[in-house]
């Protein structure tokens, strides 16, 4: 049985790989969302990450689809406090910004989308700098006063929007991030390594890391002269046209084949390997793609295999 690990400051014990919950409702339909989900429960895991947005990038779609199927299978299997279900604020086209009244319309929405009384991890999906921290700490700490949250976390930040707001929760008493969500992958470190990883690392957060497979090139399913049929085939392909790319993919190859294992398990576990990440998040269209994603819990890498992943995405 894969251990469970401490989510930062929180009481929360979350599985080391956080279920994306972008597909659910757009590249997976429902019934194969809840075939991924029983799949990725079944193995022991237990952390869904999903955004009140999902997936309002189709034609067709509202938002709130991805929240939408997840409360309907938590509900079918009657599960709520076997999973800790982490969504986010600020892009639901009826539900912009950051505003204290948009935070608190938003996550009533949220919550009666995912049919419970509370979210466990509530991000702020992307900072709005025009907004003063004091506002979304202020509205923030409500929904926890309220019991309709249990932790907040921040997501696409600048380490100085972090701090002020970190400095302000703890001057004012109010409820603090516990968690940090960064675009983060081998060949993505710029943003997060740095400030950002730094303050994270003084202030106790755990980094849970988006795009943590770089929308699937870190697979090792995209290669010179293949295309993939995937809505996010551009995206994950003009890695392929890049040095740090290329060296990634054939430093991968490389530890895969000594360890028996997937490229794509290899990837996730060089970033569970980092400073301050207790769970990179992957998302999966179907359950075949689960294997890959669920080996992290076991697969660690040894020294020698980490430094050469990093020295290949330098």
């Amino acid at each position: 049985m894969t251990s469970l690990h401490k989510l930062g400051s929180s009481d929360l014990e979350v599985f080391p790989l956080a279920l994306g919950g972008n597909v659910f409702g757009w590249t997976a339909d429902q019934e194969r969302s809840f075939a991924v989900l029983d799949a990725y429960t079944a193995a022991g895991g237990n952390f869904l990450d999903t955004a009140d947005s999902y997936s309002a990038w189709v034609e067709g779609h509202r938002g709130g689809e991805s929240e939408t199927i997840i409360g309907k299978w938590i509900k079918e299997r009657g599960n709520r406090s076997d999973v800790v279900v982490a969504t986010k604020v600020s892009q639901h086209p009826d539900f912009q910004g950051l505003s204290a009244a948009n935070i608190k319309a938003a996550a009533d929405a949220s919550l009666k989308r995912l049919g419970t009384d509370h979210i466990d991890l509530y991000y702020t999906h992307f900072d709005r700098p025009e907004v003063p921290v004091e506002e979304i700490i202020g509205a923030l700490d409500e929904l926890v006063r309220a019991g309709k949250v249990r932790y907040i976390a921040a997501s696409n930040i600048s380490a100085e929007r972090l701090k002020e707001s970190l400095d302000f929760s703890e001057r004012e008493g109010l409820a603090r991030y516990v968690a940090l969500q960064p675009h983060y992958n081998l060949v993505s470190r710029d943003t997060y390594e740095g400030a950002l990883r730094d303050l994270a690392e003084r202030a106790g957060l755990a980094a849970v890391p988006y795009y943590a497979l770089a929308a699937g090139f870190l697979t090792g399913k995209y290669r010179p002269g293949t295309t993939v049929d995937s809505p996010r085939a551009q995206g994950a392909a003009k890695h392929l046209e890049t040095e740090r790319g290329q060296k990634v993919l054939a430093a991968l190859d490389e530890v895969a084949r000594a360890r028996g294992a997937e490229t794509a398990t290899v990837a996730l576990a060089w970033l569970a390997a980092q400073p301050t990440v207790v769970a990179p998040i992957a998302s999966a269209r179907t359950v075949e793609q689960l294997p890959a994603l669920l080996g992290v819990a076991e697969l660690r890498l040894t020294d020698e295999e980490t430094a050469k992943l990093t020295s290949a995405s330098a």
